[in-house]
């Protein structure tokens, strides 16, 4: 992989301090590095075999903000666990990219309250859930989609994989039986 990436993350709700067992923060790193280097080397993004600096920024924010959101860019008046917002959806990105050495790759905001209660829910930890919809945000970042079902297979898969090498049960399996 040639291309840097850069995760600028904050922290905008207390309880991603207060109320979970890990730091957010530098686990967001790891896995920026884990993700990006799994889906160049097995999927040979184009993108990362650029030699360009990406920045990602990721907010670690609450059921409010992301409802608000929500409401705004999807007319979904609701929280949910993730949001993200791939600049490489618009045409002017790639425009931009051959003129500068760096460039936005988007946005990623996650919902504590969603994420914990969606957590509960599955019965599985807080930091389980919590890098599940970290690498599934920075599949979306990338382009990967789960509109069809291939698509879908595709992102699960890799999903599964890059959470595997950072010992998450496959996120996924529970859904597969019948």
């Amino acid at each position: 992989m040639k291309s840097r990436i850069v995760l600028n993350v904050a922290v905008d709700e207390p309880q991603w301090f207060d109320n979970v067992d890990f730091d957010a923060v530098k686990v967001a790193e790891e896995l920026k590095d884990l993700a990006f280097e799994y889906v160049a080397e097995a999927a040979g993004h184009e993108l990362l075999a650029l030699d360009k600096a990406f920045e990602i920024n990721v907010s670690l924010s609450n059921d409010a903000e992301v409802q608000r959101l929500n409401r705004e860019f999807r007319k979904m008046d609701k929280p949910t666990n993730v949001l993200s917002f791939a600049n490489i959806d618009d045409d002017e990105f790639w425009d931009l990219l051959d003129k500068s050495e760096t460039a936005e790759l988007g946005d990623i905001i996650l919902a504590f309250e969603t994420l914990q209660r969606e957590a509960a829910e599955k019965n599985i930890t807080v930091y389980a859930h919590y890098c599940h919809l970290l690498v599934h945000g920075f599949l979306h970042i990338l382009g990967f989609d789960h509109q069809t079902d291939e698509e879908a297979d595709e992102m699960e898969r890799l999903e599964t994989d890059i959470l595997a090498q950072f010992s998450i049960a496959d996120p996924y399996a529970d859904a597969e039986q019948p």
